[in-house]
């Protein structure tokens, strides 16, 4: 590749990623309606302009498949080509040869592809309507009749602001015709301004001149070569203003065109103005008066420097908490202002970084409904897949963990979920399913919800299988509640599948998805009515980095429990305290409270206490609550988590690590892996 061009690789990928996002749901809306022509000028313009970046970038075989995809949707976009399933799959197949491309091109900077295949498929979809074509046309070339007069709009050199554009846009509104006329004096002509006048009144007769290239006074001062153009509203034909105008002697007229405001919206956005002073100075104006309606600017940050970000403030607080320790022992009344400063400026600043990091969930959420598409395809299905929420804002590194649960998830409400059409005609129900993929926000938290209208849980086969794989025993059966046997769907190696295919039924079932949702700090729960369907939630933190959490401690060691997990705190005595089935329990308000003692579960020495009260810390582990009994109570606080490293990293029971403000280093505890 050329060395030139290297450094906007990154911008390259990043952009034909988009694109490719835009021609991937443009195409599902137009495989949805058939007639839909905002989404085929959409997929028309994203692989367009996808050719021009290839070929700039030199990636010729990127824009020679492209260029092909180009022809079949000019024949779409014509209406000589109908949007049936055969023509959307060649598309969706070139889509995906493109997705392949352009990861070998993040790969090794080139891409080095055979599309012949592809190629020779589009190639026979624009060949299958070459008569339908020629028809068409003719009958356009009869139409006109002034073919050779006409002018491609977005190839000519103009220079337009958006006052006469919003003028064009108003005259097609009330009827007007609209026309561009590029005409020439003769050279030998002595009298250049007069003929100019000739034209200037001809069209006047019914009609008015917008703009004038150049202006009206240069034109009656003869201050031009030969040429001039016209951009003229006028309530009479194109034929007419062509004879009234090629009466006067001495003029030619090189081109006359009806002006297409849309194409000419996207050609004057495109080209650089040449204003003068005072132009200049009204189009600033302009600026200014209508800030408020301009669109956002935005700037693409790499993710690095984003996390770089991240921990200085993390350092911050820390230090901040560290400032505060300080002042308070050594009593300085001088500092308290500063650091009360401080602390507020370091909150704005983590609240800034916070949002920074924020990613709507769309970008997760783009890629579903081509592959619930396929899906359902693949396995004779009629899928409706409804999208909510794609506006919800989740932290950047919980983003890029929660796609691979999702796509199990659907995978598996498309495939075990619904059922076939002909049976779901049996049960009575409508012949396509439906599924549900919504993302709220709720506090510190985003939930988000898979739900199907297939079959439910069949609780029966889940026990069969359980017992088959010795996840249960029989006797266990009989005692498990309903919300028991569907939490079994999550036991390692766990598969209702009485078939192993390339959609599920390999082993790799719902344990998988709940680790990695355990992971990011989140919980799952499931949901079934059997014959009417199923519905996963995952509840998600907002971020990762920055939490609020209760510091409690045992003896001499200080720990932070997350906030997010505790629903209260309350002080026992050891007299409230009974023994059920071998475990400690407590009344809270009528209910039975598990009591574990935390220093027991943390194995911290010396722990031996004659206390006779003791603090107690309810927590929530999934839809239970837990009691963690407790030396003290420390407070609440701000804590950045770090990591415990490789060596350390998947410990039960711990999150991570802090460093408090008197330097030492307090582990942050994980409840769901605790217990």
């Amino acid at each position: 590749m050329n060395m030139d061009m290297s450094k906007y690789l990154d911008v390259f990928l990043e952009e034909s990623q988009e694109h490719l996002q835009v021609l991937n749901e443009k195409l599902l809306e137009l495989e949805k309606t058939k007639e839909n022509p905002s989404a085929i000028d959409a997929v028309f313009r994203s692989a367009h302009t996808l050719k021009g970046m290839s070929s700039t970038m030199g990636f010729e075989d990127l824009a020679d498949l492209t260029h092909h995809m180009e022809n079949v949707l000019s024949d779409l976009k014509d209406g000589l080509l109908e949007a049936n399933s055969f023509v959307i799959d060649a598309l969706f197949q070139c889509l995906d040869r493109i997705q392949v491309m352009i990861e070998n091109i993040e790969l090794e900077e080139k891409s080095n592809l055979d599309n012949s295949d592809l190629i020779k498929v589009l190639q026979n979809i624009k060949a299958g309507d070459i008569e339908a074509a020629a028809v068409i046309e003719k009958e356009t070339k009869e139409e006109s009749g002034k073919e050779s007069k006409k002018l491609n709009i977005q190839e000519s050199e103009l220079d337009l602001n958006d006052y006469d554009i919003t003028i064009f846009r108003e005259a097609a509104t009330l009827n007007f015709n609209t026309f561009y006329i590029k005409a020439k004096v003769d050279e030998k002509c002595l009298m250049k301004s007069v003929r100019t006048f000739m034209v200037f009144k001809a069209i006047e007769e019914d009609g008015e001149i917008v703009k004038s290239i150049p202006s009206a006074q240069d034109l009656d001062e003869g201050k031009f070569d030969t040429e001039f153009q016209l951009f003229v509203i006028t309530s009479t034909s194109i034929d007419v203003l062509m004879d009234r105008i090629n009466k006067i002697s001495e003029i030619e007229v090189i081109a006359i065109n009806d002006i297409n405001v849309s194409l000419l919206e996207a050609s004057s956005k495109a080209i650089p103005r040449n204003n003068t002073f005072e132009e200049k100075e009204a189009n600033d104006f302009e600026a200014v008066s209508n800030k408020s309606n301009r669109t956002k600017q935005t700037v693409r940050v790499d993710i690095d420097r984003l996390d770089n970000l991240m921990n200085l403030v993390g350092e911050l607080v820390m230090h901040k908490g560290r400032l505060e320790q300080i002042g308070a022992n050594k009593r300085v009344p001088d500092l308290n202002e500063t650091i009360e400063q401080i602390d507020r400026v370091s909150a704005d600043l983590q609240s800034v970084v916070m949002k920074v990091r924020m990613v709507p969930i769309e970008q997760v959420f783009n890629r579903f409904p081509r592959m619930v598409r396929d899906l359902a395809k693949e396995l004779n299905k009629d899928v409706d897949f409804i999208v909510e929420g794609k506006e919800t804002e989740l932290d950047r590194t919980v983003i890029d963990e929660i796609g691979d649960p999702l796509v199990h998830i659907l995978r598996n409400a498309v495939d075990h979920g619904l059922e076939p059409p002909e049976v779901r005609v049996e049960k009575g129900k409508s012949i396509s399913g439906t599924i549900w993929l919504k993302a709220k926000h709720e506090g510190n938290h985003v939930y988000i919800e898979v739900e199907d209208d297939g079959k439910g849980i069949n609780h029966e086969k889940i026990l069969r299988k359980a017992i088959e794989k010795d996840i249960i025993t029989q006797s266990e059966a009989t005692q498990l509640k309903n919300e028991e046997i569907v939490n079994l769907l999550f036991s390692s190696g766990f598969s209702t599948a009485e078939d192993i295919t390339d959609i599920s039924g390999r082993g790799v079932g719902l344990d998988v998805v709940r680790s990695k949702i355990e992971a990011l700090n989140g919980e799952i729960f499931l949901e079934s009515v059997a014959g009417r369907g199923t519905k996963f939630k995952i509840k998600l933190p907002l971020t990762l980095a920055i939490i609020q959490a209760l510091m409690v401690s045992i003896k001499e060691e200080i720990y932070a429990i997350p906030l997010s997990s505790v629903d209260e705190t309350t002080l026992i005595t050891k007299n409230d305290i009974k023994m059920i089935q071998n475990q400690e329990v407590v009344m809270l308000r009528g209910h039975v409270l598990p009591l574990y003692r935390l220093g027991d579960l943390l194995e911290v020495p010396n722990i031996e206490t004659n206390d006779d009260e003791m603090y107690v810390v309810v927590v929530r582990k999934a839809d239970k609550q837990i009691g963690l009994a407790v030396d003290t109570l420390i407070g609440q606080q701000e804590i950045v988590i770090k990591s415990l490293g490789k060596v350390l990293a998947g410990i039960p029971g711990l999150a991570g690590a802090i460093v408090s403000g008197d330097g030492n280093v307090r582990l942050i505890l994980d409840i769901t892996t605790l217990i």
